[in-house]
């Protein structure tokens, strides 16, 4: 028997176009053989439809455009896990067995969707909420990583709406110097972040953090290379990638158009580590992955200094997922193929 999977796409949030990218990637590589798929289309502005239309509408951005949407709604009903299509000539119901949120940034990795569906009864793949909303806050994940007390972070100070930004620079001018990052707590993507040197540069960048939330965390300047180390959790079993090392080139820290949108980055998968070094840093991954209680799946980032320290920077639940991605390449290096990948993150979450 098929199952019924929704996979949700686009979302109110700055990463709206990377949301497209990994979505059309998963949707050309799941195995439709397996499921019948619903891919639920959500705009810039929040409305949510019924795409059923050709994915390419999805990679170029018109989807929302289209003659091949249709306005749907949710039952919060926990029995029901109902999906209602509101077509013309009445209401089609659908009975839902597991969603995928290939939604990036806030309104999709922060836990809201994850809790809806949970109170719909319906599995989503990744973490639930609780895991994706602390994870999501940099300062919350902090806190709570901080417990592991043989993992270091950067020092850091919180701001909060309506603090005063002044007597905040002091403090990160005493505690932490310059240069020193600004990020706004609940992003991702690298957007809104700003490398500061200087205090002129401070109130631009807290200005440009408090467009994407109204907290934010203001880190100290850890020199070294960027690691990344991709989780894969199946019933309490977890499958850890070797590191990838990632160059940003000349770019001055791998922001959104480093990530995104230049050829400047490049990468080396295996990261070059001894297999002491390694198994460390694939140890800490695990750990973090573990103690902010994530399920599914997950990227987990370090900083790797030239002293030899890792340094844990963030983690992402629901990481870029197009083929080229880094956490799909570094379990492509494991063993498990693209389609395989999207296959077991489903059976997972339906299975429990």
């Amino acid at each position: 028997m098929k199952h019924n999977i929704a996979v949700l796409f686009g979302g109110k949030s700055s990463e709206y176009e990377v949301s497209l990218s990994s979505s059309f990637a998963l949707l050309s590589n799941i195995d439709r053989e397996k499921y019948n798929l619903y891919t639920i289309g959500i705009t810039r502005d929040g409305a949510w439809y019924l795409f059923e239309g050709d994915i390419s509408l999805i990679k170029n951005g018109t989807w929302h455009e289209s003659d091949y949407v249709t306005p749907i709604m949710v039952s919060p009903d926990n029995n029901s896990r109902k999906l209602f299509v509101l077509r013309d000539g009445g209401v089609e119901s659908i009975t839902l067995d597991a969603v995928f949120p290939m939604l990036h940034g806030k309104f999709g990795e922060d836990g809201q969707i994850q809790g809806l569906f949970s109170v719909m009864g319906v599995p989503v793949v990744g973490c639930p909420h609780a895991s994706s909303a602390v994870s999501m806050d940099k300062a919350m994940t902090k806190a709570i990583v901080r417990e592991l007390s043989d993992i270091r972070q950067a020092d850091s100070v919180t701001l909060r709406k309506g603090d005063d930004v002044s007597k905040v620079c002091d403090e990160c001018e005493v505690k932490l110097g310059y240069p020193m990052f600004v990020k706004p707590a609940c992003a991702g993507s690298s957007v809104g972040i700003s490398k500061v040197r200087s205090r002129e540069e401070f109130f631009a960048a807290m200005e440009t953090a408090l467009k994407e939330d109204s907290k934010v965390l203001i880190e100290e300047m850890i020199t070294g290379c960027e690691m990344e180390v991709a989780v894969l959790e199946e019933g309490g079993r977890y499958t850890v990638s070797v590191p990838a090392e990632i160059d940003v080139g000349g770019s001055d820290f791998y922001d959104y158009e480093t990530k995104y949108v230049s050829d400047a980055s490049s990468y080396y998968i295996p990261a070059r580590l001894s297999e002491e070094k390694t198994a460390l840093i694939r140890r800490s991954a695990e750990r973090i992955f573990r103690q902010l209680d994530c399920r599914g799946f997950s990227r987990v980032d370090f900083f790797y200094t030239p002293e030899g320290d890792f340094v844990f920077n963030e983690i992402n639940t629901i990481p870029g997922f197009t083929p080229i991605s880094m956490y799909p390449k570094l379990m492509i290096h494991t063993g498990i193929s693209y389609s395989e990948l999207i296959d077991r993150l489903i059976m997972s979450a339906i299975n429990g």
